[in-house]
């Protein structure tokens, strides 16, 4: 059953999902769409659980469970995971490969780029140590709330700036 994201509890469990490119409103339109569908169904063992989605800089989808009277199955989480592989293939974006690094530019908005060439962009000084990037491992909202936008040389990315 779908919940609005803001009135979802702080230790709901949260999975993120980056786009490798911005979504224009239509496309964005349509994914809240076909994610509302989803988390109005979205169930463990045929058990409606509270869930919700948000997405951010037209870019990131995160979906929450609240998993405080039932867990997230093995199969509802391949079933959540089945439906972004459906709006993958229709919108021709790719979410599931998680090699991708993300964070804030210094105008405002948001960058994503592919993991292999993240050090380059660090040499070329467009990501520095104390650029916001945003954390894929966060578990939980309380998590997303406070370690999801962190400095990157707080992040895995800092051995690029020890000096």
């Amino acid at each position: 059953m779908y919940k609005p994201f803001d009135q979802m509890p702080a230790h709901s469990r949260i999975w993120t999902y980056t786009s490798n490119r911005k979504l224009n409103a239509s496309e964005v339109e349509i994914l809240s769409s076909r994610l509302s569908a989803f988390c109005e169904q979205w169930n463990t063992h045929g058990a409606l659980m509270p869930t919700s989605y948000e997405i951010m800089f037209d870019q990131i989808i995160i979906l929450a469970v609240d998993e405080s009277q039932l867990g997230a199955s093995g199969c509802s989480i391949d079933s959540s995971v089945r439906v972004l592989r459906d709006i993958e293939n229709e919108m021709d974006i790719d979410l599931l490969n998680q090699g991708k690094v993300s964070f804030i530019k210094s105008e405002g908005g948001l960058e994503v780029n592919s993991i292999l060439g993240i050090k380059s962009k660090v040499t070329e000084g467009i990501l520095q140590a104390e650029t916001i990037v945003l954390n894929p491992v966060v578990q939980s909202k309380s998590d997303l709330e406070k370690n999801w936008k962190i400095k990157a040389k707080e992040s895995w990315l800092g051995k690029f700036f020890e000096n």
